[in-house]
């Protein structure tokens, strides 16, 4: 077992969505501003909330061409339902798996199970299924891993929700030949805004007793899908404000405002979205997602499992924890850029519920440092509610970022938890190369 010292992913915006509140009268002038707003998006390229690098020419990989269309593929045979996730399950020895609030308080750490599970580099969620199988729910594309549509179409990078399979307890993963679009379109071909199915980005699945709900990020925006088997899905559900907009076209709370960044052009005012989170509590499902930047901010969405999501309301506490105030030292790096690793964007929470308190894991960007491209400086943190309430205030990790120092990489901070007869695993990338396995052990 390979032991890696331990500390005590990106989206293209380009759609604009007009948003305005109830009652208000839309001017002349606004309408205006609208139009010409949209012909720029079409025309232009525009700024990201989370920038990707420029490639490399010298290093970029050559994609395959896209096949020609074809006939509707049949969706998969269903295999069992998602079991609950046990905490303090007794190990070989008798003694009981420690768990995140082990790590919080210095009595665990994370080590390196296996260095490559063959899972794509960037993002993952996996859920235990009832037969023993582990499924793990992340986008791809035709470029990225051969993916077609329920069309049969190639799928255009960064790519639609596809399931990668275990059936070795989480030690290796694979798709199926070519992996599919896991959710139907309303006609063939695929409609990008109808079936978002060119960015059904970060997604994560939470389990509510008989139904899956699974969030995902399209354009900056967060929607959700319900399925009985993980299979087969409903149509999108909109989370009601999700979305980056400016204040001409609706004001925003201060949390969700966008700050000036030191290396970043300003533009867009106002964000509440990006990769999400989700948490089922009884009946109560609660959507995790970013608000604002410069400095960024973690906040949340609620409603009863019964309700659609466009009426989920905001959480009574938002912002649940906010990143660093500022970008720190333009140049600096490692220990030294570490407490400003959340300036510029967190999300991408993973949430697990322990004793009478919640903890979470989430990606905190830094930004692009200078002369960079793109956001270059990613890192995981750790988070925990103060009261046994998700929806009230948290508090950060004393010791974040909690696996590798800045400058990190853009696998890192999207974490993939789950507990495994007791034992919690933990999927992510630190090198930046390959999707690991870590597994949480007593310190010694």
């Amino acid at each position: 077992m390979q032991t890696w010292i331990v500390r005590s992913s990106r989206s293209r915006y380009g759609a604009i969505e007009l948003v305005g509140d109830t009652g208000t009268r839309t001017t002349p002038a606004a309408l205006l501003s609208a139009c010409l707003l949209i012909l720029c998006t079409i025309g232009c390229v525009a700024p990201l909330v989370r920038h990707t690098p420029h490639p490399d020419p010298a290093t970029t990989m050559q994609f395959p061409e896209l096949p020609p269309a074809q006939g509707s593929v049949p969706a998969p045979v269903a295999t069992p339902a998602p079991r609950p996730q046990l905490q303090q399950q007794p190990d070989a020895q008798g003694l009981s798996h420690p768990t995140l609030e082990d790590f919080w308080d210095g009595r665990a750490e994370f080590v390196v199970d296996v260095v490559d599970v063959k899972l794509p580099m960037g993002e993952s969620d996996t859920i235990v299924m009832s037969n023993g199988e582990l499924w793990s729910f992340l986008h791809a594309s035709y470029p990225s891993a051969g993916t077609v549509d329920r069309c049969g179409n190639a799928v255009s990078f960064p790519g639609c929700t596809v399931i990668y399979r275990s059936t070795d307890g989480g030690f290796s993963f694979q798709a199926e030949d070519p992996p599919v679009c896991q959710f139907d379109c309303l006609a063939c071909p695929c409609d990008s805004d109808l079936d978002h199915i060119d960015q059904q980005q970060y997604p994560r699945v939470a389990y509510g007793g008989e139904t899956l709900f699974l969030v995902y990020e399209y354009r900056g925006r967060v929607r959700m899908r319900r399925s009985s088997d993980g299979l087969q899905w409903g149509e999108a559900e909109r989370i009601s404000p999700s979305t980056i907009w400016k204040r001409w076209l609706r004001d925003c709370y201060p949390e969700e405002s966008i700050g000036q960044h030191p290396f970043v052009p300003y533009d867009y005012e106002c964000l509440a979205g990006g990769p999400p989170g989700i948490a089922i509590i009884d009946d109560t499902i609660y959507v995790f997602m970013a608000l604002g930047q410069n400095p960024g901010s973690m906040g949340c969405y609620y409603g009863p499992t019964s309700s659609a999501a466009m009426e989920f309301q905001r959480c009574q506490h938002n912002p649940l924890f906010t990143g660093a105030e500022s970008y720190g030292p333009f140049g600096a790096s490692g220990e030294t850029a570490n407490p400003y690793f959340d300036f510029r964007m967190i999300s991408s929470a993973e949430v697990q519920h322990i004793n009478d308190r919640f903890y979470m894991l989430y990606e905190g960007i830094r930004g692009p440092g200078p002369g960079d491209h793109g956001d270059t400086q990613f890192a995981l943190g750790l988070a925990r509610s103060l009261e046994a309430r998700i929806d009230g205030p948290w508090e950060k990790f004393t010791g974040n970022p909690i696996l590798v120092n800045l400058p990190g990489n853009v696998g890192l901070g999207h974490a993939d938890l789950i507990v495994l007869d007791g034992q919690t695993i933990l999927y992510t990338s630190l090198d930046g190369k390959t999707r690991s396995r870590l597994v949480l052990i007593w310190r010694s």
